[in-house]
């Protein structure tokens, strides 16, 4: 019998494991696909090597402006996707080194809970029985579609297909313009593609601050993407060669229509009903501070659980899981969790936005301090977007900071460490900042928040 039982190999999945065989636990991590799961496979990773590409491409489009004369280019999309398989292939690989070193044992198939200590694992070779004293559940989410979209996976698709397109679509209509929506558009618009965004709300990234949003989304018009908010898609169509979205007022014709309009948790068809784990409304397994289910011993992480869909937070929740099972004291804490969005230019977040503050009736006041003021970013020719940050108006606590310009990405660590430490707007401010670097911005927002900023 394991200590500890792992089903599902993703960021959170893998990252549990390896803590728990850290820690002394015999540990067997279940995994039907590939190791790394729908971040490395299907998402985070693959979307950033495309991402990179683009970079280059726009760099080679900009040159002349920074005195470099390119005589001719051409976009090789078969080599683009055949580098992010590359790189896809070569963190999958390194996933593969990091279990076998921890003397984890690796069962590639699908796991089925016969009771709360039992599984089945299946395979292409068959079937066999293993059993833990604990198991964690870690299967992740999948792309949401609804039946009215009449999804096919060819000209319909999710943001699965959209990275394996053996060719650059000339129209790509995407529905919905939260995180996924606003990438994939940022990818596709530097290709050459015709790119329209539809969102059923009034902005694109509605869970950002608004400041924020309404400037990407300013942005995104520039480079040619058009965006309809507070639109409705009633049905997509799909004929020969193009998709047609029926909207009010009119339809939209494309070659090919993106569903990016969230993702639901993957907690059926693997036992979970054998095991008396309680569901929520939404399918997700309900867990604890320490990710424990209502089953002592049956610990649940990542998407599944519904708490935050991202990456880094499965990865946290799985060392708190593995943690708390070998008898630490470790629990979650989702206060501070950055949030990171890699369009042109970049936005990322940590803490609180105004309006979640003006609904917990909190007293703000504000800093603010734009990238075109910052010779870093003017060197760069990268002047677009700013910094924000957000305090406590009775003793300058900082409450959140969001950021939407060049390595935003990059930036926002140093924002979490403050609003984990409780940093007031005093303290980074005096911080002193090496010059000439785009983390300046940070310095010169809390310097305005407080009145008294050198450059604006």
């Amino acid at each position: 019998m394991y200590d500890i039982v792992v089903v599902g190999g993703g960021p959170g999945g893998y990252v549990a494991a390896i803590r728990g065989a850290q820690l002394g636990a015999k540990v067997a991590l279940i995994e039907a696909s590939e190791l790394g799961g729908t971040c490395l496979n299907r998402g985070c990773i693959p979307t950033k090597a495309m991402i990179a590409s683009v970079d280059k491409l726009e760099a080679v489009k900009e040159a002349g402006d920074f005195g470099i004369e390119v005589d001719g280019y051409k976009v090789n999309f078969q080599k683009l996707q055949e580098r992010k398989n590359q790189v896809v292939a070569q963190l999958v690989k390194g996933v593969h080194f990091l279990v076998k070193k921890n003397k984890i044992d690796h069962f590639k198939g699908y796991g089925f809970l016969l009771n709360d200590n039992e599984l089945e694992v299946k395979s292409e070779d068959g079937s066999q029985k293993i059993s833990g004293k604990n198991i964690i559940i870690a299967t992740g989410s999948e792309p949401l579609v609804f039946d009215s979209f009449n999804y096919d996976g060819v000209n319909i698709i999710t943001s699965d297909e959209a990275l394996e397109l053996q060719e650059v679509p000339e129209s790509l209509l995407i529905v919905g313009g939260g995180v996924i929506g606003c990438e994939f558009a940022t990818i596709y618009a530097a290709l050459g593609t015709k790119v329209t965004i539809v969102e059923a709300l009034p902005r694109v990234l509605p869970m950002v601050d608004k400041d924020i949003a309404m400037r990407l989304q300013s942005f995104l018009k520039k480079k040619g993407i058009t965006i309809k908010t507070k639109t409705m898609i009633k049905e997509l169509i799909a004929t020969e060669g193009q998709v047609k979205a029926v909207i009010d007022g009119g339809d939209i014709i494309a070659q090919k229509v993106l569903v990016s309009v969230g993702r639901k948790v993957s907690s059926q068809g693997f036992g979970m009903e054998n095991t008396g784990v309680e569901i929520g409304s939404r399918g997700e397994i309900l867990v604890n501070e320490k990710m424990q289910t209502n089953i002592p011993h049956i610990y649940a992480i990542g998407d599944v659980t519904n708490k935050v869909l991202l990456a880094h937070v499965a990865s946290a929740q799985g060392i708190t899981a593995s943690e708390s099972i070998m008898g630490k004291e470790k629990t979650m804490d989702y206060k501070v969790v950055p949030n990171c969005i890699f369009t042109k230019p970049e936005v990322a977040s940590v803490g609180l936005t105004s309006d979640e503050c003006t609904t917990e009736n909190i007293a703000i006041k504000v800093g603010k301090f734009n990238f075109i003021a910052i010779g870093k970013a003017v060197a760069m020719g990268e002047t677009d977007g700013m910094v924000k940050i957000i305090a406590r108006e009775d003793d300058n606590t900082i409450l959140g900071v969001h950021i939407i310009g060049p390595h935003a990405a990059d930036l926002i660590s140093e924002a979490s460490v403050a609003i984990h430490s409780k940093l007031t707007l005093e303290d980074l401010a005096e911080i002193i900042h090496a010059h000439p670097t785009l983390s300046e911005a940070v310095m010169e927002a809390a310097e305005q928040g407080l009145g008294k900023a050198i450059h604006s």
